[in-house]
């Protein structure tokens, strides 16, 4: 094996590969990234039995062949390289990798015993990369991120016809969005419980092409793949990962109850007041909101500690209320919404209270992408 490749074009490919692998492989393999070349060009493959990531790129092949190597320590190697082309060659047991008057020496790993690779499911459609990413991390603010409870670590996939609903909970907090797409049949219904972490990694990844394409194997979760491509660059890049199994709750009727108060606030003066006063903030304690007579306050810190308020002026429709919300929780729903205004509804102090941007204040929310978040009880 034998070929030639831009450094930078290598660089990025070995490391969103190597991205995947584990930290602690069950076999020490699995640590391994696979490289390829053929007459079609470089072929660079990584795999833990759950996910696996293969990009295909342009590259001076000289010779065929398949080589194991420590994806890490290649992702590394490759990424200190200086500018120029990068060489690299298969001599008996050991990868030499050779830029400019850099020169290294990798052993190889038995490649053998790597395990193969599972093939992308069938084509269920396709959706611009763009609109994609921006789905998947406002859908991912309220994912779990304790992996004691994998199943809400997922972001639940529902494909109807021509609209995606991506939807995430912790317990503390919901998400719902919705985006359009192309199915490669009008009368598609999917259901995919994916894991979050490997879905936004996926999105971010192929934002610099024009479309992904979405193939899921299975119509309900369970041990079924999806899998996504889509073209970076000169080359292809894709991903595999074996769904999530349970009962997801039962987010989108969370979102169906009729508000008695509504609130607009503009986006940003928000954020910057939520910040501020969450400095005072203590760990677990909420940041307290009041609505009323057209204005929002906002407070933190109670007693003998430091104490914090600023108000925001805000449009007000219903009844008063105060309400406390974990301020964390709080900034990563607002830190996904791109509209110059903030909508808030609310039921009770005690109940969930809805976020949604709008355009201007009196709008009504396009529907497309909505958060939910739970009070904290008030002292």
């Amino acid at each position: 094996m034998k070929f030639r490749i831009e450094r930078d074009t290598f660089a990025d490919a070995v490391a969103w590969t190597a991205r995947s692998l584990p930290n602690r492989p069950s076999v020490p393999v699995l640590a391994g990234l696979l490289v390829e070349t053929t007459d079609d060009g470089l072929t660079l493959s990584g795999f833990d039995y759950e996910t696996s990531t293969r990009a295909t790129l342009p590259a001076e092949v000289s010779s065929e062949g398949r080589v194991l190597v420590s994806g890490r320590l290649l992702s590394e190697i490759v990424k200190s390289l200086p500018p120029k082309p990068v060489d690299v060659t298969l001599d008996g047991t050991k990868v030499e990798v050779r830029c400019g008057s850099a020169r290294f020496s990798l052993q190889t790993m038995p490649v053998e015993e790597y395990p193969q690779l599972p093939d992308m499911p069938t084509a269920s459609g396709t959706v611009k990369a763009e609109d994609f990413a921006t789905a998947v991390a406002q859908a991912g603010a309220a994912a779990g991120r304790d992996d004691m409870l994998p199943l809400l670590t997922g972001l639940r996939l529902e494909l109807e016809g021509s609209t995606i609903s991506m939807m995430a909970t912790d317990r503390f907090r919901a998400s719902l969005r919705e985006l359009e797409w192309f199915p490669e049949r009008g009368d598609v219904s999917a259901n995919a419980l994916v894991p979050a972490r490997v879905l936004s990694d996926t999105a971010r990844s192929l934002t610099g092409g024009g479309d992904v394409t979405i193939a899921v194997s299975s119509g309900d979760t369970g041990d079924g793949l999806i899998g996504f491509e889509g073209t970076v660059g000169n080359g292809t890049r894709r991903t595999t990962t074996r769904l999530l199994e349970g009962d997801f709750p039962r987010v989108r009727q969370l979102f169906e109850a009729q508000p008695e108060t509504t609130a607009y606030v503009s986006t940003q003066e928000f954020v910057d007041s939520v910040r501020r006063v969450a400095l005072v903030a203590e760990r677990n304690t909420p940041v307290r909101l009041t609505f009323a007579d057209g204005v929002l306050q906002l407070e933190a810190g109670s007693g003998d500690e430091a104490q914090a308020s600023e108000s925001v002026e805000s449009t007000i429709e219903g009844p008063d209320i105060s309400i406390g919300f974990n301020p964390n929780y709080l900034l990563e729903g607002l830190g996904v919404m791109h509209e110059p205004v903030v909508q808030l509804t609310f039921t009770q102090q005690n109940k969930p209270a809805a976020i949604a941007g709008v355009s201007e204040v009196g709008a009504a929310p396009d529907g497309a992408f909505r958060y939910l978040i739970m009070p904290v009880r008030l002292s």
